[in-house]
């Protein structure tokens, strides 16, 4: 039957050459399109509602709403923004160092993402949630002092004079990555480096919380933010899974590179306030995790689980240390520990990364003329250019945005809580 078909085919074949000869257009894959779809919706669930109640439960009753607030205005003011712009500076024709305005308004998409299985829209859609949650990550160092008109126009500008470059540099086709061979799987770099390095620099412009360092400034939720950590450990799936833009091994294994890098920085962590204070924390434990899952982050496609679950002991022992260093030695208030967890997080995992490329330890091996040495290089390079630049550009958004709207609210609103001075609403009516 095979055989008959395939005679009439070339038979037709011979009449009509033109047919007989073209080949098919490619087309998008169903299977990675429902991936990355549904990716991108793990990935906007640790947003809202993931981040928001992780801060929400570490902050005082009298703030939780404005602290879930500032994630549910970001993530709608950034989603517009990459639809007008950010896109296609990212990801859009252009330079090595900033896409043209081309593809603005999500036009000029292709029918498929070159290279890729999936189509434009969809590769676009899954970028957007990368840009939502960058700032998001950021709101943790300056909760319960902050105006929110200030946090909504920094968060936007941030947005571009930040992320939109360094993103561009390393996920774009831009010099970091073409240049020099900077890599980063899924955002150890351009969220998470980034993040913390702005979240450090807000809050030492800012300034501390009354009374801290010199009284007890504590969560009044660890129950609520242990769910927003499940929900964030939970999306990151997406979040690094989805990285591999295709459904198959590629996304497995950056997946459960996740999950146990997670799984061993939240029992490191809690080893050491055991060792240190007595007892294991379920606030300890969740940051734990937190710091394993930004530690993987860029090195969770290329690495294999040895590689991991090193990531996780190393990044949750250092992120933990950092922690007293930030607070306690240079008297900064990054309230949430953004810095010392996301950006020490991101830092250690793309600088150590390269470690851990031997095919021998699970990982995907050096390309081609790569040598360990070369490739720690290129990181270190795409690391500090990161750092170097985002320092810069977030004092002139802080600055700038607080010549018009002023950075900090006034003693009595900080006093009364976030919830009713900015909102008008208490996130509790416990009456």
């Amino acid at each position: 039957m095979n055989f008959g078909r395939r005679a009439v085919a070339a038979a037709l074949g011979l009449m009509t050459p033109s047919i007989a000869w073209a080949q098919a257009a490619p087309t998008a894959d169903s299977g990675d399109t429902a991936w990355i779809l549904t990716a991108s919706a793990l990935v906007l669930m640790m947003t809202i509602p993931g981040l928001g109640l992780f801060y929400g439960g570490l902050v005082r009753a009298r703030n939780v709403l404005s602290v879930i607030m500032h994630s549910f205005v970001i993530l709608c003011a950034i989603s517009l923004l990459w639809v007008v712009g950010g896109y296609s500076l990212v990801f859009g024709p252009g330079s090595p160092y900033l896409g043209n305005l081309g593809q603005a308004m999500l036009a000029n998409m292709a029918e498929l993402r070159q290279g890729l299985t999936i189509s434009e829209t969809v590769f676009a859609l899954f970028q957007m949630t990368f840009a939502i949650i960058t700032p998001a990550l950021v709101i943790g160092a300056f909760v319960e002092r902050v105006r929110f008109g200030w946090v909504v126009a920094f968060s936007t500008l941030w947005t571009l004079l930040v992320y939109v470059p360094i993103a561009r540099w390393v996920w774009g086709g831009g010099w970091l990555a073409s240049e020099y061979g900077t890599l980063d799987f899924a955002g150890g770099i351009v969220v998470h480096t980034t993040a913390g390095v702005a979240a450090l620099i807000v809050a030492y412009m800012l300034g501390s919380r009354k009374g801290f360092n010199k009284s007890l400034l504590a969560p009044h939720s660890p129950a609520l933010t242990m769910v927003g950590a499940g929900l964030l450990w939970v999306g990151w799936f997406g979040f690094n899974g989805g990285s591999a833009l295709a459904a198959g091994d590629g996304a497995a294994k950056a997946i459960l590179n996740t999950h146990l890098a997670a799984s061993t920085a939240a029992l490191v962590w809690i080893l050491i306030e055991r060792i240190r204070i007595g007892k294991a924390t379920s606030i300890g434990i969740v940051t734990g995790a937190i710091a394993g899952l930004a530690t993987v982050t860029p090195a969770a496609g290329y690495v294999g689980p040895i590689g991991a679950i090193a990531l996780g002991l190393i990044g949750s022992s250092l992120c933990f240390a950092m922690v007293q260093v930030v607070k306690l030695k240079w008297q900064i208030d990054d309230s949430l520990d953004v810095f010392a967890v996301h950006g020490v997080g991101g830092i250690v995992g793309s600088l150590l990364m390269p470690v851990f490329f031997a095919t021998s330890l699970g990982g995907v091996g050096f390309s081609e003329g790569v040598t360990l040495a070369g490739q720690l290089k290129a990181q270190a390079i795409g690391v500090w250019v990161t750092a170097l630049w985002t320092a810069v550009m977030t004092i002139i958004a802080a600055w700038g945005v607080a010549r018009i709207i002023p950075m900090r609210v006034d003693e009595e609103a900080e006093h009364d809580g976030l919830d009713l001075h900015s909102h008008g609403e208490r996130g509790w009516e416990l009456d």
